[in-house]
């Protein structure tokens, strides 16, 4: 007989993360990217579609507050860049929206919900290269889960979040979920993670 802690059933919609912890995290990422990028003038913060698009403007309003500048922001669909395509069912494409400002010669900072395989990064990367030419190019993730595929790390990271490859971590926003939550769900026997 299993310990309610330990059965997959414990760990359904288990919250890892609430509205307070991911405003801290947020908050503490945006100290860490005017840290970097010595004072975040020549920053632009790219949301990767969904998620990442409101957590990209949420940070993009922390490093204002703590620095009196207005940073650039847009989002990245990266759904045509994709390996694996043929693999999931279509999806809808949104939206790409760079700032005035372009990319080219600034440093690009990725935001992403969750880093898992690596797949959803290098698929922005290849987006954003036919977007410019960046100086530099950084990764903030909300949630790191490990398991990657492919060579890649994020430079900020909200929380480190070992799981198992049967679970999936949920990332809920308000702009768009109504709640600020970070879940621990078992997988459905098909399907994929969260890149």
């Amino acid at each position: 007989m299993m310990c309610a802690a330990t059965s997959p059933a414990a760990r359904q919609g288990l919250a890892v993360l609430d509205a307070e912890e991911i405003r801290r995290a947020l908050t503490r990422i945006a100290h860490e990217i005017l840290e970097r990028t010595h004072g975040g003038e020549q920053a632009v913060l790219l949301g990767i579609q969904t998620r990442g698009v409101p957590l990209a403007r949420r940070l993009a309003a922390r490093i204002g507050e703590f620095e009196g500048i207005d940073v650039p922001c847009g989002s990245l669909d990266v759904t045509l860049h994709r390996d694996d395509l043929r693999l999931r069912p279509a999806r809808a494409l949104g939206r790409t929206e760079l700032p005035a400002s372009g990319v080219d010669g600034r440093i690009v900072v990725l935001v992403d919900d969750v880093l898992y395989s690596g797949r959803t990064v290098r698929a922005a990367l290849d987006a954003l290269n036919d977007l410019g030419r960046p100086r530099a190019v950084q990764l903030a993730v909300l949630v790191d889960r490990g398991h990657r595929e492919l060579p890649i790390r994020a430079d900020y990271v909200g929380k480190n979040l070992p799981t198992s490859q049967r679970e999936t971590v949920r990332v809920l926003v308000a702009e768009t979920d109504g709640t600020d939550a970070v879940l621990i769900d078992e997988k459905a026997t098909t399907g994929g993670g969260r890149g």
